[in-house]
């Protein structure tokens, strides 16, 4: 997580943790946790906002809040609130958040299928939220009919990346046997889980390999991209490296380290690996040799399809 998106995410914190304070007395969501921003120490999400599931009160503050009072039984829910109040749109949504949270860049508001909550994205998080921005929830919105969890649809889908925007050319290029299935990979040298993508893509045929260096999690990680992607035989000197250990000799050169960094940032690439496959599917980590040839497998033949 950049340094920037982490100090916009404390100030979302704050601005919760003070909301929740001056409202000691504010009714929760019957049979859900207290609505308490808990401390970093005490099991705080990357959000900065309570425990997965819990609806959290936001900085009152103008007129509209007004309609999400507790019911005439004393009890309040999601879907009174959301029944209550005028039907908003997803851009007054936006501007009610960053109003209640100034700083925090908001990347787009969508309407959800429960009536009245709205989806906030932030970077690559989401938060749900009414249509006053009265209460602000973390966690997974599940479709009880299908068993759907439309959160975790929709996070696949907000990470996925068109394949021909990728800057292959910009990338270390392996070719196994025909090379028909393709995979791109951001990696930085000093990862353990990238070593062990390429002990496992040792027992994968027919692949072609696209090595984006990314050097996040060492001091010494940008100089080993460079000195790697500054060799005579780039790809001999990744592979010796990640499979062997030869530290690749000192060299210069002009490289594409830095453009592939801006790349990752925009999009919210915070560890590696981050495998990209062709239809633009992503996923984060390494992955045992079953999954991943059955991944490519299924990628290239639903392609072949088209």
């Amino acid at each position: 997580m950049s340094f920037v998106f982490r100090r916009r995410v404390a100030m979302l914190a704050l601005a919760v943790s003070g909301a929740v304070a001056g409202l000691a007395h504010a009714q929760a969501v019957p049979g859900a946790a207290p609505a308490v921003a808990e401390s970093a120490s005490a099991g705080q999400d990357a959000a900065g906002l309570a425990s997965p599931g819990v609806a959290v009160p936001a900085p009152q503050g103008d007129s509209a809040s007004a309609s999400s009072g507790p019911s005439a039984s004393g009890e309040s829910s999601l879907a009174q609130v959301a029944l209550a109040v005028p039907k908003a749109s997803v851009a007054q949504v936006k501007g009610r958040f960053e109003t209640r949270f100034p700083g925090i860049e908001i990347a787009a508001v969508r309407e959800t299928p429960f009536p009245g909550l709205f989806e906030v994205q932030v970077g690559m998080d989401l938060l749900y939220s009414d249509a006053d921005v009265s209460y602000v929830m973390q966690g997974s919105l599940i479709d009880a009919q299908s068993r759907v969890d439309l959160t975790s649809a929709r996070l696949v889908e907000l990470s996925q990346v068109p394949f021909d925007q990728l800057p292959l050319d910009k990338a270390i290029k392996q070719v196994k046997g025909n090379g028909e299935r393709v995979l791109v990979a951001f990696e930085d040298p000093n990862c353990g889980y990238c070593k062990r993508l390429h002990e496992t893509l040792n027992e994968v045929d027919n692949v072609t390999v696209y090595t984006l260096l990314y050097p996040i999690l060492s001091p010494d990680s940008k100089d080993k991209s460079r000195n790697i992607w500054c060799a005579p035989d780039r790809v001999a000197a990744w592979r010796n490296w990640m499979l062997d250990g030869v530290v690749p000799p000192e060299a210069q050169c002009e490289t594409p380290i830095e453009d592939i960094a801006a790349l990752g940032r925009q999009m919210t690439i915070r560890g590696t690996p981050a495998l990209f496959f062709a239809d633009g599917s992503r996923v984060n980590g390494a992955m045992p040799l079953t999954a991943l040839v059955e991944k490519l497998d299924s990628v290239h033949q639903a392609l072949a399809k088209k």
